[in-house]
């Protein structure tokens, strides 16, 4: 992939100076916005984001309107961490779209590579959904090559019995290992008990959230500190509505899990509030 070019598209990384990034006195500012962090990592605004989802980089706290911002010091942190090369840090965050993609990585065919996907073997990193509503998972490609190394074995031959079972109940763990990864970098990257609650409370059913979640008040408390979509999350409304369904919990257990998650969170959020006196994050 390529990323020095002369009229950048939105998405492609940028290499001219942003003069948004250059004080009145002509120094440098301390934060840029992720156009220009991209084009000084030499990733396009996709691949920042990407990084920023994984804790690569680390953002700062956002512009009032919403706007990603980075520290240059951050910057020059994680340039000094891949001795400056954008191919580094590139190859931790490249991907592969769907079956036949991931499986050109390994080196086996498609249909042997969505049994294994299904069977929970890879963890997807990300989704899209396509033309026809259907889910596109997202794989890391060092994470195919890192599975290929360590698991020959899965690649050829018979599939265990406890796939072969789980393929019989017509079972796909794609998306709930999907929700816990994304569940668990959220997590990493949020402070304040509230703030965490929020992450939990995203992933119940409402139904399930207005039991664990009585008191009207809270539940708004909530739905405000709510993370946004996972990046390319559709804005179409038909493909949204099919993205919905991949971020709340669904197997029975897995519903329990988050739910008593969430009220562990919660014992903490409200013991902080009845410290301070407030409603709410404090």
């Amino acid at each position: 992939m390529t990323y020095m070019v002369t009229a950048p598209p939105q998405d492609q990384a940028v290499r001219e100076e942003d003069p948004a990034a250059v004080r009145a006195d002509g120094a440098a500012k301390p934060l840029v916005g992720s156009a220009q962090a991209a084009g000084e990592l030499g990733l396009t605004r996709g691949e920042l984001a990407r990084a920023v989802q994984l804790g690569i980089v680390r953002a700062a706290p956002p512009t009032s309107g919403g706007a990603a911002r980075f520290a240059r010091a951050e910057l020059a942190r994680v340039r000094a961490a891949a001795d400056g090369l954008p191919d580094a840090l590139r190859r931790r965050v490249e991907t592969v779209a769907g079956a036949q993609a991931a499986a050109e990585v390994l080196g086996v065919g498609p249909s042997r590579f969505t049994r294994l996907a299904r069977c929970g073997h890879f963890t997807p990193v990300g989704y899209r959904i396509n033309r026809y509503r259907a889910v596109v998972w997202l794989y890391l490609t060092a994470e195919l090559r890192e599975f290929a190394h360590r698991e020959p074995d899965l690649l050829r031959g018979r599939a265990p019995a406890e796939d072969r079972d789980l393929l019989a109940a017509k079972g796909d763990l794609r998306p709930r290992t999907w929700r816990g990864r994304h569940v668990g970098l959220l997590l990493r990257r949020t402070a304040g008990p509230w703030a965490r609650a929020a992450v939990l409370a995203g992933v119940l059913p409402e139904d399930e959230l207005r039991e664990a979640v009585p008191d009207p008040a809270e539940r708004t408390v909530l739905a405000a500190l709510a993370p946004p979509p996972p990046y390319g999350h559709p804005q179409v409304p038909a493909a949204a509505a099919v993205a919905e369904g991949l971020l709340r919990a669904g197997p029975p257990d897995e519903i329990h899990w988050y739910r008593t998650s969430l009220e562990f969170a919660l014992t903490g959020a409200r013991g902080q509030s009845k410290s301070t006196g407030d409603r709410g994050p404090t």
